[in-house]
């Protein structure tokens, strides 16, 4: 690599920083209404973990972790998924979405720097909601395999930035509807991926769908990690299935964003408001 080519990738990890430096500015500044959002969804949580207390105390571990980490990856997973595929939503709303779409930076960059504090900004919700939960329940992680459960979820970020990109191009087109049509992506995905129950109690003709999804690999690597202690070698099938769909949904979701973006301007759908 040259040393123009690597003064040009410096820059461009610079753009790419600058906007998560600046939706962490973004949180800051709203940081009461953060906090009433992670309060929610940390009683989110622990609801969905006291189902699991019900029943034979032999076997409540396992149900509560079971459902404790469905609702855990659920939550990390819809938090990347909603911060990439509302960032059109906020430029919008903060006014300054002409700015970012003019600015002299390949829409990769941007997209990139998105991603990368939609990845940040789940983690650091999902370790909140966890430190709750092990306060709150006797769950013991004594023979799990942490490491193979937190390479399953980064494993499984890139197939859901690759989601999130394409159900972004919604808001991008209708500023009215466009928005709250992503959880429409969101409400699917937690249908057929078994987020707090197994696949195979879906109807026969739902099942395929769970097939394609990512979640459903994401769930059952994550769960058989944390329940079973399945190390990397285990897990290695679906983890390179979840590497699969990232390398196909990141540029199919680019892709259809770029589309996207094409028809906004063509149409002046860029700036409006509603």
């Amino acid at each position: 690599m040259s040393r123009v080519q690597a003064q040009s990738l410096v820059d461009k990890m610079r753009s790419s920083y600058a906007l998560v430096q600046r939706n962490f500015n973004l949180v800051r500044r709203d940081a009461g209404w953060e906090l009433v959002f992670i309060v929610y969804e940390v009683v989110n949580v622990l609801t969905i973990g006291f189902i699991g207390v019900n029943g034979p105390k032999e076997t409540m571990n396992e149900r509560v972790l079971f459902l404790v980490a469905g609702a855990l990856l659920w939550g990390f997973l819809s938090a990347l998924f909603h911060e990439v595929a509302e960032s059109v939503a906020w430029e919008r709303w903060e006014g300054t979405i002409e700015y970012s779409f003019m600015a002299p930076q390949p829409r990769g960059v941007y997209m990139f720097g998105v991603c990368m504090w939609g990845i940040l900004y789940g983690f650091v919700r999902t370790a909140i909601c966890l430190a709750a939960v092990t306060l709150a329940f006797q769950i013991s992680l004594a023979g799990a395999d942490l490491g193979a459960a937190l390479l399953t979820l980064a494993a499984s970020s890139l197939a859901f930035i690759g989601m999130g990109l394409a159900a972004a191009v919604l808001p991008l087109i209708s500023p009215e509807k466009g928005s709250p049509a992503t959880h429409i992506f969101q409400a699917v995905v937690l249908l057929v991926s078994g987020v707090y129950y197994d696949v195979s109690v879906l109807p026969a003709w739902v099942r395929p769908l769970s097939r394609i999804s990512p979640a459903t690999y994401t769930l059952r690597a994550a769960r058989a990690a944390l329940l079973e202690g399945a190390s990397v070698r285990e897990l290695a099938p679906d983890l390179i299935i979840l590497l699969m769909l990232g390398l196909v949904l990141v540029p199919i979701g680019f892709a259809v964003f770029s589309a996207g973006e094409r028809y906004a301007m063509r149409t002046g759908k860029l700036k409006r408001n509603g």
